[in-house]
């Protein structure tokens, strides 16, 4: 037997319990699982299954992606409302043919429903000639640089949930984290004085859904969206006041950080503690980034005028986009600009037609300036909105101004960029757009290419919650191959 081993504590001596009694056999099963879980713990951490000691300090430093990333940063140009495949991107002229007929289908509802036709025109542009709805005269002269997906769908026809849909990969808001907080979890950022995760609100409509359209949810705080506003202050209460010194605020800061870690210590698994730290930090050096990043002031006339800066409908939306580029050209990782109204139950036309007055300029600006500067081959563009329409309307706004309504099994998004085939038309729905019909590719398919070009594995983006490990694309998608280079 071993001896029983003497400790001291709080200057009492003491017998340790759990020794007592203790046989050669349990002695070297003890300490063969002890070893067992070092060597384990190495193999995990070799296998990038276990964050580093430092990565556990820093969230938001740079990590190691699972494969070559194609591109380094995303910006996700989100059209809220949903934009109509088939007044977009896929044109359908059988519809002039039924226009004004009534539908046969069954739709659970008593009101008549007649057939919509398009009111835009489509036209086929660049090299590759591709059909675009004439409401987008600027980006029709991109084609050669775009590969539309005609054929996706999801899982929810309402706005509230369709929107949390698209940004988290479920229906229930705050229930799991946005894309923007998965890339960030993932990847980190390259600029540790910006966030990796930066939202551009829609300048009158705000964010349809709130704050779970770029919640971290169950990760670490560190990985949430900061929403900036694109005219005046840019975040509030970011400078301090102006009797308090960058001296005085870091001296601050530091007294702050002791205190908290000396909890910290005591529980090195409070991720909520850490994030508040860092975010502390963070907050004092994005005092002078931030301003600087979103200077668009020091632009050329000649780059204003290609993102549509002096025009007051494009303005808004130029505005944001200009900052986007000047933000991934500084490392933010992931960049989501808001452009809301796109929901034409009635006036198909004067609704899209206006939407896409205020936004293809300058989505177009976006795209020329990243190109020319040598930044489309490392970002990856991406547009949509939550859901697609329908081919019909019901008789009430027929009679007055046609609309669509809400279809989760036809829609459109569109990619450029990092790692993007340009030029490129994937997959097709019916004849009058109803239904996504050829090379059908579901929300997680999207969300899974997109973290593919970034670098990631969808299925192996995880992260312990709840008794299981969660992942963006839930059990999984299928990557757009037809989209990539």
């Amino acid at each position: 037997m071993l001896k029983k081993r003497q400790y001291r504590s709080n200057n009492v001596e003491a017998i340790d319990p759990n020794l007592d009694n203790l046989g050669r056999r349990d002695f070297l099963f003890r300490f063969g699982r002890g070893a067992g879980s070092v060597a384990l713990s190495q193999m995990l951490f070799q296998d990038g299954l276990l964050a580093s000691a430092e990565s556990s300090k820093d969230p938001l430093i740079p990590k190691i992606p699972h494969f070559a990333p194609k591109a380094k940063s995303c910006i996700f140009l989100f059209m809220g409302g949903a934009p109509s495949q088939m007044d977009t991107f896929d044109p359908k002229p059988a519809l002039a043919k039924y226009h004004g007929t009534p539908v046969t289908r069954i739709y659970g509802s008593l009101e008549k429903r007649i057939y919509v036709r398009s009111p835009f025109k489509f036209s086929k542009h660049g090299q590759c000639g591709m059909e675009i709805s004439e409401i987008f005269p600027h980006l029709s002269t991109c084609a050669d640089d775009m590969a539309v997906v005609r054929s996706m769908h999801t899982d929810s026809d309402s706005h509230p949930t369709g929107i949390v849909l698209m940004n988290t990969g479920v229906q229930i808001p705050g229930a799991s984290p946005s894309m923007g907080s998965w890339l960030v979890y993932g990847l980190g950022t390259e600029n540790q004085n910006m966030p990796g995760f930066i939202v551009f609100p829609d300048d009158k409509r705000g964010i349809s859904g709130g704050s779970s359209n770029y919640s971290n949810a169950y990760l670490p705080t560190a990985y949430q969206g900061t929403v900036i506003n694109p005219q005046g202050v840019p975040i509030v209460d970011l400078q301090p006041p102006h009797d308090v010194t960058r001296k005085q605020q870091h001296s601050t800061i530091n007294l702050i950080n002791e205190y908290n870690e000396l909890f910290l210590d005591s529980d090195p698994s409070n991720g909520a503690l850490l994030g508040r730290m860092k975010s502390y930090e963070l907050a004092f050096r994005m005092q002078m980034a931030v301003p600087e990043a979103l200077d668009i002031e020091k632009e050329s006339p000649k780059i204003k005028g290609l993102y549509g800066l002096n025009n007051k409908i494009t303005e808004p939306m130029a505005r944001k986009c200009l900052m986007a580029r000047r933000l991934v050209e500084r490392g933010v990782r992931f960049v989501q600009i808001y452009c809301e109204g796109w929901d034409s139950h009635s006036d198909i036309d004067g609704g899209h037609r206006s939407c896409a007055e205020r936004s293809d300029q300058p989505i177009a600006g976006l795209l020329k300036d990243l190109k020319q500067r040598g930044l489309l081959s490392e970002t990856l563009l991406v547009w949509g909105g939550e859901f697609g329409r329908t081919a019909d309307n019901t008789m009430n706004f027929f009679r007055t101004h046609p609309g669509r309504d809400h279809n989760k099994e036809a829609m459109v998004m569109w990619f450029a960029g990092g790692g993007i085939k340009g030029g490129t038309v994937v997959g097709n729905t019916d004849e009058l757009g109803i239904k996504a019909v050829d090379n059908v590719y579901h929300l997680h398919d999207l969300h899974a290419t997109i973290l593919h070009l970034m670098g990631l594995d969808d299925m192996h983006l995880t992260y312990y919650h709840a008794g299981r490990f969660k992942r963006l694309t839930d059990l999984g998608g299928r990557v757009i191959k037809e989209v990539l280079a």
